[in-house]
């Protein structure tokens, strides 16, 4: 079945018909879930069930963002809470070996919460390396300061996912620790030279070029492109994503609904699509802007799909796994780093 190049969000808890009927003629390639869209396990896994029945596609892949801390769209009373990535960048401080231990086991256990679900991506993990002065956006979240200690504590991230079935989305390419805004608000702008983002910032991201899909930046980077964000720079894309990077999997914006971006979405829309990512990501659920999206994305065709035909086939059933031993082993781990509760 031919599909659309843009994941789409949703309103609420079940689909309107009006929904129903966007997904049905505008057949988007996925779906992303929010906190709006979840109340309970059942609610969730029916939810997940319509949306694949509505748009006829068993496989269609749905998405959430699931990292733990600050970011997490399931949660208690029915989901546990999980650390953030800070928790996993202080215990490899530690001990190396124990930190990505216990983001490989977070990891494992999020898959599991997601996989009984039916949700088989995750917007995780992050490669970003944030520096003093940056905006709290990223903050907790990120694994630590040095690339090569993000890019190990990334890998055995998605290493956790990828055991769990479940797949990973880097992000966000090319990295987004220098950012002096939150990106749903305004769009920021790095001045860093070329030499040193290639030092620190793209370092971070090069090891995990091999992962099936990455989620972009809306960041400036002005000493390669000063008038445009890298979710729209098609230098950016080319020189640094796929080039010195070197990433070659599905390649999706951040949501193309946030203030960082200028223009109608459809005028977003289009500058994604020709800038050169695979994937417009459409979040807030809003048909109005996700009837624009629809308008300005084309078919998926060409090298994008093979990407994206690329990333879901890389998708393995999950690996064996003892929730209850996993849990204690994770605790015990936390508590080594005296970060319990953070």
């Amino acid at each position: 079945m031919s599909t659309r190049a843009f994941i789409t969000g949703i309103s609420g808890l079940e689909l309107s018909a009006a929904e129903r009927e966007f997904i049905r003629s505008e057949r988007p390639w996925g779906f992303i879930l929010f906190k709006r869209n979840v109340e309970t396990p059942a609610q969730v896994t029916q939810l997940v069930a319509e949306l694949r029945a509505t748009i006829g596609d068993p496989e269609a892949p749905i998405l959430i963002d699931q990292e733990g801390g600050r970011v997490q769209r399931l949660g208690p009373p029915n989901w546990p809470l999980y650390p953030p990535g800070a928790v996993f960048g202080a215990l490899y401080d530690i001990d190396p070996a124990l930190g990505l231990a216990a983001a490989r086991l977070s990891a494992r256990l999020i898959a599991d919460d997601l996989s009984q679900l039916g949700i088989t991506v995750d917007c995780l993990p992050l490669a970003d390396v944030p520096v003093e002065g940056a905006d709290a956006v990223i903050g907790n979240r990120a694994y630590g300061t040095e690339p090569g200690k993000v890019a190990a504590i990334a890998r055995a991230v998605a290493d956790g996912l990828e055991q769990g079935g479940i797949l990973p989305v880097l992000k966000h390419i090319p990295g987004h620790g220098r950012a002096t805004a939150d990106t749903h608000f305004k769009l920021p702008e790095v001045d860093t030279p070329r030499n040193e983002l290639e030092r620190t910032d793209f370092a971070a991201f090069q090891p995990l070029a091999d992962l099936p899909m990455a989620m972009t930046a809306h960041v400036v980077f002005s000493a390669l492109d000063p008038a445009h964000p890298a979710t729209t720079s098609a230098t950016i894309i080319a020189q640094v994503i796929r080039g010195v990077i070197g990433f070659q999997g599905l390649l999706m914006s951040d949501d193309v609904s946030m203030n960082a971006l200028a223009g109608s979405i459809a005028e977003r829309t289009s500058a994604i699509v020709t800038a050169g990512c695979d994937m417009v990501l459409h979040c807030n659920g809003k048909l109005d802007e996700m009837l624009e999206v629809a308008g300005a994305t084309p078919e998926l065709s060409g090298k994008a799909l093979e990407r994206a035909r690329r990333a879901l086939a890389s998708r393995k059933p999950p690996q064996p796994f003892d929730r209850q031993a996993a849990w204690a082993q994770l605790d015990a781990l936390i508590d080594r780093a005296g970060m319990k509760g953070a």
